[in-house]
């Protein structure tokens, strides 16, 4: 496997901010396209890249800190009703999340090339779905509305809040109100910390800029630096789970 936490350099991201510039609403499916051919010179890299079809920001696996909290139960996670997953890509994070607690996930993402490798990965890997269901779909995180009785249970953010526009987090912040029915849990994974304030994305972030788009109506109620976590993140993750009240 590629070792992709190693790969998140300067050249990478500007190039990848760059295609998402010069077309916000196709630019994230266009990085899946392109990214594979422009992001290093080192041959090497490349072939290994094209062999194994992992992109930069897929980490291909499931991120540990999730492990870490949903496999300890040190909170009362939902095990009935729906999960949402945002900016989904392979949807690793989706699948354990409706295998571990059970819920039925909709895994979602802008980018239609993500949604085919989500589905195309689950079907070479059906064992990692062994409990729940998982649905994946392409759609705007932004323009999605439920009725009350289908507001999701439980919602998980890694590096979806970092990948939108700070100036468009508020209505980031809306939008979990809005889904996410009283009770219900988000989990925020907040990576990558230590970027620079200008650029991106991925935009600059730390644990407290989720607090203002939240709002009211919402408790936090887990906030730590994760035990476990990949080696390379090490420093720049921090988990933070909120209660939606």
């Amino acid at each position: 496997m590629v070792d992709t936490t190693r790969l998140w350099n300067k050249d990478d991201l500007k190039r990848m901010g760059e295609i998402l510039r010069e077309d916000p609403t196709r630019g994230w499916d266009n990085t899946w396209y392109t990214h594979i051919l422009t992001i290093s010179a080192i041959e090497d890299l490349i072939l290994r890249y094209r062999q194994q079809n992992v992109m930069p920001w897929d980490a291909g696996e499931v991120q540990r800190p999730l492990q870490d909290l949903v496999l300890s139960g040190t909170l009362d996670l939902p095990r009935l009703g729906r999960a949402l997953v945002p900016g989904c890509g392979r949807g690793y994070d989706a699948s354990f999340i409706a295998s571990a607690l059970g819920l039925d996930v909709l895994a979602m993402d802008i980018s239609p090339t993500a949604i085919q490798a989500a589905k195309e990965h689950l079907a070479r890997a059906p064992q990692a779905l062994s409990g729940g269901t998982i649905v994946f779909e392409e759609t705007d995180f932004f323009t999605y509305s439920v009725s009350d009785d289908e507001k999701f249970a439980l919602a998980y953010d890694y590096t979806f809040f970092v990948a939108i526009p700070p100036s468009r987090r508020p209505e980031w912040g809306q939008q979990m109100s809005a889904l996410i029915k009283p009770g219900g849990y988000l989990i925020t994974l907040v990576f990558p910390l230590g970027l620079p304030l200008e650029g991106g994305p991925p935009f600059h972030v730390e644990p407290d800029d989720y607090v203002e788009p939240l709002g009211d109506g919402w408790e936090k109620v887990l906030d730590k630096i994760p035990e476990v976590s990949s080696e390379h993140h090490e420093g720049k993750d921090r988990l933070v789970v909120w209660l939606r009240v």
